[in-house]
Formats: C-alpha cells, structure tokens, sequence
C-alpha cells in the first residue's frame, strides 16, 4: 500500500486498503476520503487560489471502499473570500459533502493574537495497541500514533501526535493539512467516553477551522467528548503542531447502545 488513494481519472480516484475503518472491511474511515475532498478543494483554481480556512464535512452514509468521484463548484465568487462545495459519489451515491471557505492569506496585516494552547513533547515511539475487541484495521496501522494523555483501550479524553506511514496519493508527498485531515476523524474514537463494544457513537459531520496553516511532519489533536443523557454529543478538538495550536474542530455524534 503506497497510499490511501489512486487517481484513476481527473476527478476519479481509487481508495486501498489502508484507508479502511474497524468496522467493516467494505467500508473506509472518514479521514482519507475527508482529505481528498480537502485535496480537490485547494486544487480548484490553481495554484494561486485563498487558503481553505474552514472546512464543513457532512457525512451522508459510510464511504465503501470503491471508486469514487469528486465534484467541486463554486458557491461565494470573490477575490479575498470564496465558498466552495464538494461531493464524494461512490456505488451510485453521494457519501460526502464539504462546503469550505477560503481566504486569502495576507502576511503582516493583522496583529498576531496567539492561543493560550501549550504544545505537549512528541513522545518516543509506542506500541500500537488497538480498541478492546477490535485487533486490526488498516487504517489505524497506515498511520504512527503516540500519545501524551490517554490510548485507543483508554476511555476519555486524549492527545496525541500523529503522521500517516503513506501518502494521500502516489504522486505527490501529503502536506501537514492533508496529514492533519487524514487523523483528525479519528477525534472521537480516541476520545470514546463509552466501550466500542457495547455503544456506537456515529459523527454525523465533521467541522474544522483554521486561524493558521498546520506545518510539519507530524500533527497533534487534543480531544474531549461529551454526551447528553438523549442520545446526542460532540467531540471537540484543538488541532496543532510542533509552533502551537493552528485551529479547532467539532464533530457531532449520534449515540446509541449497540
């Protein structure tokens, strides 16, 4: 597996098995396809486009692990802001949809205000030990996890860094957004208040905004879930890097006992 993704066409890509979930070998997780719907949206207009600031990821079914196609159109024209769309079909039906802003980055014409976040020490290198009952998926072994608070067999809150051990694609080495979008579904699994094995806690959407770009090789999420007594929760989520926290994320859950 020499990427989570193949181009096989313009707008047609697809997947292998390194982007597949703990759930169903037919099935992908949601941070591969969810940094291919980044990919295609910083890809629409050049290479002198805004930078993606916010993205909105809506998920409309689980994404099997099948070809797929990407549509981008825009929504919001403008010079310093657009609104952008896109959809990931695959087996004759839309599974995502990413709405995302971009802006046009400027340097030196606000002041900097930093976020009070502090940077945890990357550890040295952990034993990969997955959720109880659950021994192997390709996805969680495609990517190096080392965690500062918490594990996949610990419930509540966690951080971590991570880095995928393959590209997006073949073609071109993934950047820290790119890296930092393939991790960044893994939020509420990682951060599981309930056992796995006895509830499922399904993101419904996934949220994401940037006051900066991520850099380096390797990301970090520092994450927390809450869940109210009707069955509804959120996984919320700093997202930094080795200069600082970069931006927040939301998802939400729909909770039920298995």
């Amino acid at each position: 597996m020499d990427a989570f993704y193949h181009r096989i066409d313009t707008d047609a890509y697809r997947p292998t098995e390194a982007a597949v979930g703990p759930w169903d070998p037919a099935l992908l997780h949601g941070g591969p396809p969810i940094a291919l719907l980044a990919h295609a949206l910083r890809a629409f207009g050049g290479d002198d486009a805004p930078a993606l600031v916010r993205l909105s990821v809506e998920f409309l079914g689980p994404v099997p692990l099948a070809p797929c196609t990407i549509a981008v159109r825009q929504l919001r024209a403008g010079r310093r802001i657009e609104l952008l769309e896109a959809t990931l079909r695959a087996d004759g039906r839309d599974a995502l949809l990413a709405r995302a802003w971009r802006a046009r980055r400027e340097p030196d014409c606000a002041p900097r205000i930093s976020d009070a976040f502090s940077v945890p020490q990357l550890p040295d290198a952990q034993p990969t030990r997955m959720f109880p009952g659950i021994e192997h998926f390709p996805y969680a072994h495609a990517l190096e996890w080392r965690f500062v608070q918490g594990a996949f067999d610990d419930l509540g809150p966690a951080t971590l860094w991570a880095r995928p051990r393959i590209p997006l694609l073949p073609d071109a080495p993934s950047d820290a957004l790119e890296r930092l979008l393939i991790v960044l579904d893994s939020a509420n699994g990682v951060s599981a208040e309930l056992p796995l094995r006895d509830w499922s806690f399904v993101p419904i959407d996934l949220q994401l905004s940037l006051h900066r770009e991520p850099q380096g090789d390797w990301v970090g999420i520092d994450a927390r879930s809450v869940i109210d007594s009707s069955g509804v929760g959120t996984a919320h989520t700093t997202v930094f890097d080795s200069a600082g926290a970069c931006g927040r994320s939301l998802h939400t859950l729909f909770v039920r006992k298995r």
